[in-house]
């Protein structure tokens, strides 16, 4: 136990040396006897809090070369993986056509009554408790749940996650939410007409097109923020320059 204890003790002041900057994102962390020095420890309790570390993905531990430090950024946020708009968006339109086709033929009546409340709460015709955001998410795991299927239902919950606590993530979204609002109430109701039909196919392309009009959305909005940046960029060296030719 009193080891066990140590090696955390050893991973956890490695960890601040780390996030301190002293071992910064890409170098290699002196060899184990020069750190079972620095610490008082065995070269055995150095190599355990290694592990745990590359188990944590902070370190990479390369075997005949030694451990290397990782960018501490890119780890799981809550458990989630760091992942962008485009691989969010990807990734639930995989999961997502295909939870619709699996829900298709045994959704219930109920569960397509609730759906078209949640429409109706999206294009703003009716009083709700929750936002059109709110209905929107409601909407996609009502699906998710009618496939009867645990594993999809989290997987697709998780993805909900994701969009939620990033905020950059909830930033891109709702700009491309706001600026389609009329799209997403039709593409809904195009995924709810083919689930009234209990038709598989029909429900899986009517949940494709709604996320592929939704990555070609985002890619809009990227090219927009980008031709800003350069705008941005453009007029402070123009500045710049103006402001040394009075000087001179």
């Amino acid at each position: 136990m009193a080891d066990k204890r140590l090696y955390h003790k050893v991973a956890n002041q490695l960890l601040e040396l780390i996030d301190s900057g002293v071992f910064p994102p890409g170098s290699r962390l002196p060899g184990e006897r020069d750190l079972a020095e620095k610490f008082g420890v065995s070269r055995v309790s150095i190599r355990e809090a290694e592990i745990a570390l590359q188990a944590q993905g902070r370190l990479e531990i390369k075997v005949g070369s030694g451990a290397y430090v990782l960018d501490g950024s890119d780890q799981p946020f809550n458990g989630l993986p760091k992942v962008g708009p485009f691989e969010l968006t990807e990734a639930r339109a995989l999961f997502e056509a295909e939870s619709a086709a699996l829900a298709a033929p045994i959704i219930s009546d109920e569960a397509i009554e609730e759906l078209e409340g949640y429409i109706k709460i999206m294009s703003g015709n009716t009083s709700a408790d929750m936002s059109p955001e709110e209905a929107d998410e409601a909407f996609h795991m009502t699906i998710a749940r009618a496939t009867n299927n645990h594993a999809i239902n989290f997987v697709i919950s998780s993805m909900w996650k994701m969009r939620a606590e990033a905020a950059q993530l909830q930033t891109v979204y709702r700009s491309v939410c706001d600026k389609d609002s009329s799209h997403r109430e039709q593409e809904h109701q195009a995924i709810l007409d083919a689930l009234k039909n209990r038709d598989s196919s029909q429900a899986r392309t009517a949940m494709r097109a709604h996320f592929t009009r939704m990555i070609e959305a985002l890619l809009v909005a990227s090219e927009e923020e980008a031709y800003q940046e350069v705008k941005r960029k453009s007029s402070e060296s123009r500045s710049r320059f103006l402001l040394s030719a009075q000087l001179d």
